[in-house]
């Protein structure tokens, strides 16, 4: 029973601490700003022919 305690909050913690470092130094905008680059980049590289 102490082991599944144990293992419960160290794996907790794990998950607390992964989730802090990623708030503060604003990891999640900044790979969703890299990806908007991305994207952003394949699609204009793409010729654009509009016709009426």
């Amino acid at each position: 029973m102490c082991k599944i305690i144990k293992k419960t909050v160290g794996l907790s913690t794990m998950v607390v601490g992964v989730l802090f470092v990623v708030y503060f130094w604003n990891l999640d905008q900044k790979v969703l700003g890299w990806a908007y680059k991305q994207v952003n980049a394949m699609f204009d590289r793409k010729p654009v022919d509009i016709k009426f």
